[in-house]
């Protein structure tokens, strides 16, 4: 075992009186010590449950002939850290996750790993560490949060954006955002969307890291309770069987998570962390095959915000296997790629059916040909931005119009809810990218405003930083190069005309070479926003939102 190196023999007296202080017996010891990874803390409210997981997974391990120890990892809230300085460390958290778990878990000389993450950059984070230490490993989350209820229809977190869109445009009176506030989030679990949480917790069950059902079975479940032991125990067999993360996340894997995130429409952010963690097993992710991939393969289900599903009807439908179950008529996965069960993808989803295809559309009747994100490429984006072309409205899927620029969200949301938008606007966000931000931020507050006021069929937004997935309409992230380093969108001017054509992948801004020339030689960085602590190293080193906005090491 793995650990003997830090128990075994004469030598090893020392430490063993060290894991004795913990409580653990001579038989405690002997046997493989499992890291439990646990992401738990009281301010995420994807996080609060995640005791309980914790607690039902050692029992697993323990089950399975195993000793678990736990030790915590960081977690931030995306929405809590929305639109203030606090969103600034979200994206950056995502290596910090990372780095701490190798640290932890090579120090201590674990055996193998069971990680407890549930929201936004907790799960990418794992995923890279787990991929970078390679031992034994398997995910899960903690679930989905249930959809609220306001007069009888199914809401979220984004309904309290755009609830505030739509107060300050006169749609709804204040105290009916304050209903909307009150029954939005009932409970536990990450944000009951399609939103990045989810998106990674169900790519994650794609990738074969998380057994089947890790994306979908809500958090207040006993049935997540159940999964999480199944997780113990199906840890000890990875470890049996010596099966590693690198043996599972290969580049057949990596393909798997893309079509499926084109069935799923996905948020945005998996642009930047699938790239992230497939760096981590040495597999190239680049962004040509999104829209490769995207372009053979239908959409299958409007999960919020670009519909009015959530993640319990994705459950009661079969969940991610489901899915997967549509796309392989087609013949669109590689089924003979290992899993955390011990089996392969074809294996796993052979006897699973889609059971609401109202939810999950048949795979010869789909929401659209093509998948639900698009790669837009052109001189304001040379080397690519994102869309989630499936929350895009038909009529926004070509546009034309004028850049209203603004060097930061605070400014843009300012003007956006003071209600000097017009339609037909192309508003612009810069100086939010990896560098610029520092951080990227995502920009859920703007775009939910937008939306709550009515005007995301009619007024498009882009930006160097990026979106939640609870974004909806053209709304074009991770535009790149960035801002600060000199990338088009930072010549843009007032009233400068640009040209979106998402269905030719298509993105334009209409000013001739010789002017951006003229642009470019008056034009200087401005100085980093932050000069001290974490985010002023991470502004440093930190890579392009085109190459996952890696650290570069």
């Amino acid at each position: 075992m793995r650990s003997d190196m830090a128990k075994k023999s004469l030598a090893k007296a020392p430490h063993r009186a060290l894991l004795k202080a913990d409580g653990l017996t001579d038989e405690e010891i002997n046997r493989p010590l499992v890291a439990i990874v646990n992401s738990y803390n009281e301010i995420v409210p994807g996080h609060i449950n995640l005791d309980k997981i914790a607690d039902a997974v050692k029992a697993g391990v323990r089950m399975a002939g195993g000793t678990p120890i736990e030790f915590s990892t960081i977690g931030i809230c995306d929405g809590i850290a929305m639109n203030h300085t606090g969103m600034k460390y979200s994206l950056p958290s995502r290596e910090i996750i990372a780095d701490s778990i190798e640290l932890m878990v090579q120090a201590h000389a674990f055996d193998a790993m069971v990680m407890i993450p549930n929201c936004d950059k907790v799960v990418p984070g794992m995923l890279m560490a787990a991929a970078r230490i390679n031992i034994p490993t398997i995910v899960i989350s903690g679930g989905p949060m249930l959809a609220g209820k306001y007069k009888g229809k199914d809401i979220d977190l984004i309904s309290v954006f755009e609830g505030v869109g739509a107060f300050k445009s006169g749609k709804i009176t204040e105290e009916e955002l304050a209903e909307i506030e009150e029954h939005a989030c009932p409970g536990c679990g990450s944000c009951s969307g399609m939103f990045t949480a989810n998106s990674m917790n169900c790519l994650t069950e794609v990738i074969g890291m998380g057994l089947p059902g890790n994306g979908t079975i809500p958090a207040v479940y006993a049935e997540r309770i159940r999964l999480a032991k199944k997780a113990g125990m199906a840890v000890m067999l990875l470890l049996e069987k010596n099966i590693k993360p690198r043996d599972i996340m290969t580049f057949n894997a990596f393909q798997n998570a893309l079509t499926v995130d084109m069935a799923l429409g996905c948020s945005t952010n998996t642009v930047l962390h699938l790239p992230a963690i497939a760096k981590e097993v040495e597999v190239d992710i680049n962004l040509e095959m999104v829209n490769e991939i995207s372009a053979k393969t239908p959409n299958l289900c409007k999960i919020s915000p670009a519909g009015t599903h959530h993640m319990q009807d994705l459950n009661e439908a079969g969940g991610v296997p489901a899915v997967m179950a549509e796309l392989n008529k087609k013949g669109l996965l590689n089924l003979d790629v290992l899993t955390v069960t011990g089996k392969t993808v074809g294996e796993n989803i052979a006897a699973v059916s889609n059971l609401n295809t109202e939810v999950i559309k048949l795979i010869d009747n789909p929401y659209s040909e093509i998948g639900g994100l698009a790669i837009l490429w052109g001189n304001l984006a040379p080397e690519g931005a994102v869309v989630k072309q499936s929350a895009v409205v038909s009529e926004m899927m070509k546009h034309e119009g004028p850049a209203r620029v603004f060097d930061s969200e605070e400014l843009a949301v300012e003007v956006i809810l003071g209600g000097e938008i017009k339609k037909g606007d192309v508003i612009v966000i810069r100086y939010e990218g990896p560098k610029g931000g520092p951080g990227m931020r995502e920009m859920l507050t703007p775009t939910s405003a937008i939306a709550g006021m009515g005007l995301d069929s009619k007024v498009a937004l882009i930006t160097d930083g990026r979106f939640s997935g609870g974004s909806r309409g053209a709304a074009i992230g991770h535009v790149s190069p960035e801002a600060q380093e000199g990338g088009i969108i930072a010549l843009v001017e007032e009233g400068d005309l640009i040209k979106i054509d998402i269905p030719k992948r298509r993105i334009y801004l209409e000013v001739d070479t010789e002017e951006l020339d003229r642009r470019m030689k008056g034009w200087s960085p401005p100085p980093i926003k932050v000069t001290k602590g974490y985010l002023a190293q991470y502004a440093k080193l930190v890579s392009s939102a085109s190459k996952g906005a890696v650290i570069k090491r």
